[in-house]
């Protein structure tokens, strides 16, 4: 069996004498050829000497002069998630919220963005008890999930406060109350118009 240096050259040698053929059919002269060779290794040579930088800034300007960069997602926007720190579920995420995913997912993620959702859930709700069951049944599923050892991503969620949670909940509910303008008065009319014009 060759070795491979052996089978290395044998097919190089291989590959010269299809291109001597090549050259024979073109009807080249042996001189003609040993130019273009030489051209040819010429310009190899000169694409050894270029760098990278250089190389990379030659195919980006030839790519924006085809207009390959035209058009692109976020041109002109912001790129989501740069600057943010890194989140080891940011693909279990982006799928759920690219594919708009709900209740379904690790637990640690459903927790985490049930948490981050959690006072305008509460805002919503008119009545303390409501407020309070809702932390209470929260802070129950956070610490059934520390619990269970199936693997996935680790539950970071922590639970909530529920007396301080209430508290913050009036707060801000006493700040929406104040920063909602006055109902306006009805006008009464008198009741000589109202028996005139019909009740209306």
């Amino acid at each position: 069996m060759p070795s491979e240096g052996a089978s290395g050259a044998f097919r190089r040698r291989v590959e010269r004498a299809a291109e001597l053929r090549a050259v024979r059919a073109t009807g080249m002269t042996a001189q003609e050829e040993a130019e273009l060779t030489a051209a040819e290794e010429k310009e190899r040579e000169k694409r050894r000497k270029v760098d990278d930088a250089r190389r990379a800034e030659y195919l980006i300007r030839d790519a924006m002069a085809q207009g390959k960069f035209d058009n692109l997602k976020y041109a002109g926007k912001p790129i989501p998630g740069l600057g943010e720190g890194y989140d080891p579920d940011w693909w279990v995420k982006g799928l759920i919220q690219r594919e708009n995913i709900t209740g379904m997912g690790p637990k640690a993620i459903l927790l985490r963005t049930e948490d981050s959702e959690l006072d305008a859930r509460l805002d919503a709700q008119y009545a303390e008890k409501q407020v309070r069951d809702i932390l209470e049944d929260f802070n129950k599923r956070v610490i059934d999930a520390r619990r269970q050892l199936q693997g996935g991503p680790p539950v970071i969620t922590k639970t909530r406060d529920v007396d301080a949670e209430v508290e913050r909940w009036r707060e801000r509910r006493a700040a929406a109350t104040a920063a909602a303008p006055p109902p306006e008065p009805e006008t009464k009319r008198s009741w000589w118009r109202r028996n005139r014009h019909g009740s209306r």
